[in-house]
């Protein structure tokens, strides 16, 4: 058994640079954001989603997500984060995808977006189905000019113009960053040659935990208690001493503020969310108590706080956050597999036995 003290063993490779990446940079401390060098916050309201898909995966913001192709999934089930996961490896193998250590970048490029449009195609129809209705027919959802108005036509067969600019908004603020637990897990999958489906699938899989991407879906309960006890000072103070974790705060990136919080935070004053006055109520006790519990950290707002009230402005129900997450990192999952596809490098990683010594089968 090594105890080697020069093992540079890191849990969960905290800190590990593990690849080197154009995709995205994080302003750590001056809390901004940039998708291969463009500034996030002037991108909202100006360009829609796809085209930021563009930008992500093409380095090209006249470039975009195509539209989805015909096409009705075979078995939902109405649970979009696990109806994500199983069809879009269902599409591997009925578009018959190549693996991609057999295919030009230009092909797997064209089949993540293929896939990157009917994933949202595939959310958007389990939702409706959750909600006892049949998903609009396509001359309906060819009315709408963005994926998020095809997204919701497709869903609910209408689409207020304030639900989109919420979806819209949301995608764009956290449709890349970095190497996360999803995104690693898609160039992992990707490093083997898998084909882009199983990538993608892989990055799904990852989401369905809640301590990556599913956050939004305990923040809007958490905002709900402390408005209806109407003193969220109290709600704060009791949930600390219960040992309740109060989701919605902290970052293991920036040591300021998240500028996407800010973004999503201007969304929903802007949207007349009613959850927006609780919200900063709570924001600003829990931020002092957690300050106070941990003076030698950072605990700013992170981006699934206001994600949480911004989607909430469009009526998306709390266990429907992964699979919109999901919708929204396509375009940085698919930026990172292409990445990934031209290091031709696998990842195997090492591991530190720290079990028993040798011993005799008698003894075990």
């Amino acid at each position: 058994m090594s105890n080697n003290s020069n093992d540079n063993f890191k849990p969960g490779l905290e800190g590990v640079v593990a690849v080197e990446t154009e995709i995205m940079e994080p302003d750590r401390e001056g809390g901004s954001l940039r998708y291969r060098g463009v500034d996030v916050e002037p991108l909202v309201g100006k360009v829609p989603y796809e085209n930021v898909w563009g930008l992500l995966v093409d380095n090209d913001l006249e470039s975009k997500m195509p539209e989805p192709e015909p096409h009705e999934p075979a078995g939902l089930t109405g649970n979009a984060p696990a109806d994500l996961q199983a069809e879009t490896a269902r599409l591997s193998g009925e578009w018959k995808l190549g693996k991609l250590n057999e295919i030009s970048d230009e092909q797997a490029r064209e089949d993540l977006g293929r896939l990157s449009a009917e994933m949202m195609e595939i959310v958007a129809r389990s939702a409706a189905k959750a909600d006892g209705r049949e998903p609009a027919p396509d001359d309906v959802v060819a009315q709408g000019d963005t994926a998020a108005e095809r997204f919701l036509l497709r869903w609910r067969g209408e689409a207020d113009p304030r639900h989109v600019k919420a979806i819209d908004t949301y995608w764009i603020c956290t449709a890349e960053h970095g190497l996360n637990a999803s995104t690693f897990t898609a160039r992992v999958v990707a490093s083997t040659g898998a084909d882009c489906g199983a990538a993608l699938s892989s990055a799904v899989g990852a989401l369905s935990g809640p301590l990556h991407g599913g956050a939004p879906a305990y923040v809007k309960p958490m905002l709900d208690e402390a408005q209806a006890l109407g003193d969220p000072e109290r709600w704060v103070r009791e949930a600390l001493e219960s040992g309740k974790r109060i989701m919605g705060f902290g970052h293991r990136v920036y040591r300021a503020e998240d500028p996407r919080s800010r973004i999503l935070k201007r969304t929903a004053k802007e949207l007349n969310s009613p959850q927006v006055e609780i919200a900063e109520q709570l924001e600003a006790v829990a931020l002092k108590a957690l300050q106070e519990r941990h003076p030698e950290r950072v605990l700013a707002t992170n981006v699934e706080y206001y994600s949480a009230v911004v989607l909430d402005v469009a009526e998306i129900p709390p266990p429907l956050a992964p699979a919109m997450f999901a919708c929204s990192r396509v375009a940085g999952w698919s930026a990172h597999i292409l990445e990934q596809k031209r290091t031709g490098r696998l990842f195997r990683p090492s591991a530190r036995y720290i079990g028993p010594a040798e011993r005799s089968l008698a003894s075990a």
